[in-house]
């Protein structure tokens, strides 16, 4: 099913490339687009999940640089009966940390520093539990897809309205649709949005529930959910992306009121009420 996902989410890219090369350069745009989206497809299979790690500016760390998160690593995912994944540390305060990779044997797991400083090892196991639940729900190619899908919407809205400023367009521009040009530059980030709500909210539950089985603790994940809450209103992540914060155990972006209706993860007060539930059912 994961698979099915990813291979829609590869087709619609390239769909929506073609449109906005079609709009720009007629048939010539829509065969340069075409031979683009492909090797973005490809790019984004292979090498999407680097360019994130890169972007972040995170190191691989060795069991000697990392011991505490590399020993909760490789205990995590003997019990989840996964490969041992590399770890990464980002530089920073701001507490959170994500996974990626394109396959369970090609995974990889990044926790900041600060979350390394800020939680119990009981609290730390919890949130690389949940990692680890994305890591085996096949969650991570589609997440790391989408985050590269949405910069590139957002690129190509953003040559749409170079393109209408400036002349360009495959159209002379007494035929032109000024209306239709509006609603591709305006519809094009929301469409971004909507895609990574998609995939984002849904799977954010699914990975508490597993983390929660994985460590056989949800108090240490819905305590650790508290604290990252609190720690991301108080240090938001600078160099974070909207396209890339899905990614992450909770939304590395400061936003409150209106802005939580658009985030890209579910409140955290549901995800913490969901964990107490399961503790009270009897996973301790």
């Amino acid at each position: 099913m994961s698979m099915v996902k990813t291979v829609g989410l590869m087709v619609l890219m390239m769909g929506l490339m073609m449109l906005v090369g079609q709009w720009l350069g007629q048939e010539q745009g829509l065969v340069l687009a075409f031979g683009i989206s492909l090797l973005m497809n490809f790019g984004m299979y292979w090498f999407s999940d680097k360019i994130v790690l890169m972007s972040y500016r995170a190191k691989e760390a060795s069991e000697q640089d990392a011991p505490r998160l590399f020993a909760i690593v490789r205990k995590l995912a003997t019990q989840a009966q996964l490969p041992m994944p590399k770890v990464y540390v980002i530089p920073g305060e701001t507490p959170n940390a994500f996974a990626t990779g394109r396959n369970p044997e090609h995974a990889a797991v990044a926790a900041t520093e600060g979350i390394l400083r800020l939680l119990s090892e009981d609290e730390l196991e919890g949130v690389i539990a949940h990692e680890l639940a994305h890591v085996k729900h096949r969650d991570i190619l589609t997440g790391t897809i989408v985050a590269s899908m949405a910069g590139a919407i957002v690129f190509l809205s953003r040559m749409a309205m170079f393109a209408s400023m400036f002349g360009g367009g495959s159209r002379d521009r007494e035929n032109s649709n000024p209306l239709g040009e509006i609603l591709l530059i305006i519809l094009a980030p929301i469409a971004a949005m909507l895609i990574q709500f998609a995939v984002s909210r849904s799977r954010e539950f699914a990975a508490d529930e597993g983390g929660a089985k994985i460590c056989g603790r949800p108090l240490s994940l819905a305590h650790a959910l508290k604290k990252l809450e609190s720690g991301v209103q108080r240090i938001p992540m600078e160099n974070a992306g909207t396209a890339t914060a899905h990614m992450f155990i909770v939304n590395p972006l400061r936003g409150g009121g209106i802005m939580k209706l658009f985030s890209t993860h579910p409140p955290t007060e549901e995800r913490i009420a969901r964990l107490e539930e399961m503790a009270m059912g009897g996973i301790h």
